[in-house]
């Protein structure tokens, strides 16, 4: 199946009782049993659930996967995927990522002794001088980056990775989603995903998963999925799926709409920096129109002089993009990096790689591109 049958059909059944089309919420925390051990394939909900189990189905189809887990939170998938480590292990990550991610690696698992390396991963070579063959088990990537859109080379990263030792890669699929970038077919070991974000797509759901490329990491996982507890509710994982079927005609719209506002941006006078990866003039260009589809609903972008009271005033400004955290939801938002998502990063390992305190987030919407556009002039008139 291609894409846009995939998210409809992947992995869903009509229901067997009632022939329902939609997978229905199996709204129970436990199932009987015929006799100790004897059940239907199901015990206790927090091990299994049905609706769960149709989301993670479709989530392997559309990441070309072994197999998905699902868990109560990106953060939370990100949590189990760092449980497969230990004590004296070393993870080398992009020093662009998002805040949550930094603060996990850094302030609840670095304690344990697990040690990571930040480093700028633009040029996929500057990786060889961390790799370590008994101490680095897990590469961490996120591309395009939160929040500066620098673009990883997936299959030039781990063809050195691979080359040196069996070592886990993990890409953070988040700001793509599998619509436009699929890291399993590149070499990745696993993809994780905020759920909450364009698979969700309604800005209605918290939620976290895991593909992964081989039954091993699948059986760990599901191991901790059920032994830590951190599992999404049947709602929840019949939220998600309702998204993901309309997940390709929202990104491609996203992204024809993210197009224009960048092309609007760069030619502003009081903008600065645009960082958009669908210019030529980006860095990794050339990588990221090889390796996706099209290239992302994100960017980012600095006030001309790094003005941080006038980017106050843009963000207090604007009306259709909706000044809030997250992203990948029908709506267009608009955010501050630097007190919002990336706060829980210090300040000059922040402006290491240009996030400034001016710097403005949009995830573009679906909304009419010309509205947006309008929205975004009428806020620039007031700096």
């Amino acid at each position: 199946m291609k894409f846009g049958t995939k998210v409809i059909h992947a992995g869903i059944e009509p229901d067997p009782q009632t022939g329902a089309v939609m997978t229905p919420i199996y709204q129970t925390s436990t199932y009987a049993q015929e006799a100790p051990g004897k059940h239907k394939g199901y015990e206790y909900a927090r091990t299994h659930n049905p609706t769960r189990s149709a989301l993670e189905k479709n989530l392997t189809a559309l990441e070309n996967g072994q197999d998905a887990i699902c868990f109560a939170s990106g953060l939370a998938a990100m949590d189990a995927i760092l449980k497969l480590l230990k004590p004296g292990d070393e993870i080398i990550a992009s020093n662009d990522l998002y805040g949550g991610s930094y603060r996990l690696i850094k302030t609840v698992f670095e304690p344990y002794g697990i040690k990571a390396h930040f480093i700028d991963l633009n040029q996929p070579e500057n990786i060889k001088k961390y790799l370590k063959k008994r101490k680095t088990k897990l590469v961490w990537l996120e591309t395009p980056t939160n929040p500066m859109l620098n673009i990883i080379d997936i299959k030039a990263i781990c063809k050195i990775v691979k080359a040196t030792a069996d070592i886990l890669i993990c890409v953070d699929n988040t700001f793509s989603s599998p619509y436009l970038q699929n890291p399993l077919d590149l070499g990745a070991d696993m993809v994780c995903h905020s759920a909450t974000k364009y698979l969700g797509g309604h800005s209605d759901v918290i939620m976290g998963a895991v593909v992964v490329k081989t039954q091993e990491l699948a059986d760990q996982l599901h191991y901790l999925q059920n032994a830590v507890g951190a599992v999404p509710g049947p709602q929840d994982c019949f939220l998600v799926l309702r998204g993901i079927k309309t997940l390709h005609l929202r990104v491609e719209r996203a992204c024809k709409n993210a197009f224009k506002i960048a092309k609007y941006l760069k030619k502003h006078p009081k903008i600065g920096q645009v960082n958009y990866p669908g210019f030529k003039e980006h860095p990794n260009h050339k990588v990221a129109k090889a390796q996706m589809r099209d290239f992302g609903a994100m960017i980012s972008f600095d006030i001309k002089g790094g003005n941080h009271t006038d980017a106050l005033k843009i963000l207090s400004s604007t009306h259709l993009f909706i000044l809030a955290e997250s992203l990948g939801g029908v709506e267009s938002l608009i955010g501050h990096p630097a007190s919002m998502t990336h706060a829980s990063i210090p300040r000059k390992e922040r402006l290491k790689v240009g996030l400034t305190d001016s710097l403005i987030r949009l995830s573009v919407g679906i909304e009419d591109v010309d509205d947006l556009i309008k929205d975004l002039e009428l806020a620039l008139r007031n700096v």
